[in-house]
């Protein structure tokens, strides 16, 4: 008997999370996907139809808050809270009141923290039963990009915590805009691949696939999500504390300076009483540094990898994956934190290890 629940996630319904700067391009990019008929079976979470204009793209509205895209997709406003409309939804489906949809997009306003959209996500019972978190994809002008990391700490969280980036208003940037914000981003997220869109025309797939879980039970999308190699890659494994900070701007003001990302790695399996005693010390201590946390861990017992994935202080239920995506049975732990350096936590385990 496994302490571990296999993973479900084949039964629950995808979510992608669209965040991105004011002005960054998100209305443009929906009214692109919205026409794709690969979105077909999507519904669209928007704040209000009428910021973004879509009056054009309707077929019928099915009730006041939810209409029918020429597409075949669904289009819906949040109302009250997001949980709330993801239950009514759930419910809804289940009733088959509403046109089959097999997947979700949720589009976030400007400054939205993405962290309560996904901690919703990852643990509410009520939500996580009925949906998984697939992707968290941020757009960035890049025009205006680095004005707006350097004017609001949201933007910078956005852009951290992001699977992917997309890049909007390309048309309209200087190539020394385009280099430096690419170098911020860069060193910001360096585990999130980084997309031009022009004139909103994206592939609708760079918007969903981004998690680990898998219905089909194929495993090589574990390594993309961890993306671990790419954080690795920032400090090539030197033990010095400051060295993965060697991107950020020299400015210690500027918000993205606060931000590291950086990976733990474990050669042996790990006993799990005491990786869990430590990870619960870690998130009682600085759960609000943890801008998220993705793991991939080789449990001493398990022959199937676990995976963590966590915000701030809410993760969801370690899972077992189908298998392992490779020869490499080394547990990994990506962090991505704000105002928690690489050797805070390194010491902490250090300190765990002592004490086991």
């Amino acid at each position: 008997m496994s302490l571990f629940d296999p993973d479900k996630s084949a039964g629950r319904m995808p979510v992608a999370l669209i965040t991105g700067f004011l002005g960054s391009g998100k209305t443009t990019l929906l009214n692109h996907i919205l026409r794709d008929r690969r979105m077909a079976r999507s519904l669209v979470l928007v704040n209000e139809f009428g910021e973004i204009g879509l009056d054009h793209l309707f077929v019928q509205s099915v009730d006041g808050d939810m209409v029918l895209m020429k597409s075949g997709c669904v289009c819906c406003t949040i109302k009250g809270d997001l949980e709330r409309t993801l239950r009514d939804i759930a419910r809804q489906r289940q009733a088959q009141a509403l046109p089959p949809f097999d997947r979700v997009l949720i589009e976030t306003t400007g400054l939205a923290d993405p962290a309560p959209i996904l901690a919703l996500l990852l643990n509410n019972p009520m939500t996580a039963h009925d949906y998984r978190l697939d992707a968290v994809v941020a757009t960035v002008d890049l025009v205006h990009g680095a004005t707006q990391l350097d004017a609001q700490p949201e933007a910078v969280k956005q852009a951290a915590v992001a699977d992917r980036v997309l890049l909007t208003k390309g048309d309209l940037a200087s190539p020394g805009q385009r280099t430096v914000l690419d170098q911020r981003l860069a060193a910001l997220n360096p585990g999130a691949p980084r997309f031009e869109v022009i004139e909103g025309a994206v592939d609708p797939a760079l918007l969903f696939d981004a998690g680990p879980f898998d219905p089909g039970g194929k495993t090589d999308k574990v390594r993309a999500w961890l993306a671990a190699e790419s954080v690795d890659g920032h400090h090539h494994g030197h033990d010095r504390p400051d060295h993965h900070h060697h991107h950020a701007p020299a400015d210690p003001n500027r918000h993205d300076a606060r931000i590291a990302s950086f990976c733990l790695t474990w050669d042996t399996p790990l006993d799990w009483d005491v990786f869990n005693r430590w990870l619960s010390l870690v998130r009682a201590s600085w759960a609000d540094r943890l801008l998220r946390v993705k793991g991939v861990l080789n449990v001493a017992g398990e022959d199937r990898p676990l995976v963590l994935h966590g915000v701030h202080h809410v993760f969801h239920p370690p899972t077992l994956l189908a298998g392992w995506p490779d020869d490499d049975r080394r547990s990994r732990l990506v962090f991505i934190t704000r105002d928690l350096p690489h050797a805070d936590v390194e010491a902490s385990w250090q300190q765990m290890q002592e004490m086991a």
